[in-house]
């Protein structure tokens, strides 16, 4: 056994000092060694209900300057505060997109799908990153044999389209909320648009929902019925007229995929009473969210928030002043 005695030590540290260059040389060799990657890691995050494999797949994010028309009834210092409250820009607000894909066993269903390749390619990657990110999670886009849509919102709808508008999914039928589709094809309806950003999501739908290749595919579905086996549809309107959410339930296990019954949780659950300047009715979509998250937190479901911070799965907890999310913590394994 070798002792490390006060002379050999000092006689180790002579000889390391007195070779400074070529101790240098190896820190530096070290350090140049891997470059940055310069890039994030791929975003999916896979959980399982019952036996219902669930996939969540990060579209990327928005960010929204945080101005007077952010939240129409309380004054942008308030958002600000609570943003800064969250460690977060107070001027800027980030805003994720988070699709799913459910494969029961039968079915291979994709949850809303973001904002498209278009934007993708506009963004420069910010956004848009559904496609990319289902490649690394080993999910081939002609594997989807069915689309459920929540709303006509562009960053639900958007992403059937590629960037030379052909289909991003060609197999997959599209299964749409029939309030929802009724509303935004109603030509009086067009025509009674109260603000410039209701009139632009017509013209939008007409593109999207409007192309011949995406009409062929399409179907309407019903509240309080089942979409496809173990998926049912609930009505949460007030974001859109026939926003929808739905119900994934497999033997005792569900959870609730509640589309923009919220936005981020860390102002708008936080803040249930905040009027998002997006939500088509606000004051129903207000008493839509205290309906549903009075639920979820008495019931305790999980709850899937498609603009909840990544992987965007979470339990909710009422407060005196509103709801606070509690994240589910990362699952290595399935």
């Amino acid at each position: 056994m070798t002792i490390l005695s006060r002379r050999t030590f000092l006689a180790g540290a002579a000889s390391a000092s007195a070779l400074p260059s070529f101790a240098l040389w190896n820190v530096e060799f070290a350090r140049a060694a891997t470059a940055p990657a310069d890039k994030q890691a791929a975003s999916f995050y896979r959980y399982k209900v019952g036996t219902t494999e669930i996939t969540v797949l990060s579209d990327g994010i928005a960010r929204v300057p945080v101005t007077e028309a952010f939240v129409i009834n309380v004054k942008p210092e308030e958002v600000k505060k609570a943003l800064a409250e969250s460690f977060m820009d107070p001027n800027t607000f980030i805003g994720p997109y988070n699709p799913i894909v459910l494969n029961t066993g039968n079915k291979l269903t994709l949850v809303d799908m973001g904002t498209g390749e278009a934007n993708f390619i506009a963004s420069k990657g910010v956004g848009g990153q559904l496609l990319s990110n289902m490649a690394a999670a080993g999910i081939d886009p002609k594997a989807i044999d069915t689309i459920i849509i929540s709303h006509y919102h562009g960053d639900h709808i958007n992403g059937l389209l590629k960037a030379d508008n052909s289909l991003a999914f060609p197999n997959a039928e599209v299964l749409v909320p029939a309030l929802e589709h009724k509303y935004w094809t109603d030509a009086g309806e067009e025509s009674r648009s109260s603000t410039p950003r209701i009139a632009d999501n017509f013209k939008n739908v007409k593109r999207v929902m409007g192309n011949a290749e995406v009409a062929k595919r399409l179907r309407t579905y019903e509240w309080d019925k089942e979409v496809i086996p173990g998926v049912l549809a609930v009505g949460t309107p007030g974001h859109t007229p026939g926003h929808t959410s739905h119900i994934v339930t497999s033997g005792s296990s569900k959870v609730y995929v509640q589309a923009d019954v919220t936005h981020a949780p860390f102002l708008f659950a936080r803040h249930p009473g905040w009027h998002a300047f997006y939500d088509h009715d606000p004051v129903m979509a207000e008493a839509t969210r205290r309906k549903v998250y009075n639920m979820l937190s008495a019931d305790k479901m999980i709850v899937q928030g498609f603009h909840y911070p990544f992987p965007s799965v979470a339990h909710v907890e009422k407060t005196a002043g509103g709801y606070l999310e509690v994240p589910m913590p990362w699952n290595p394994i399935l």
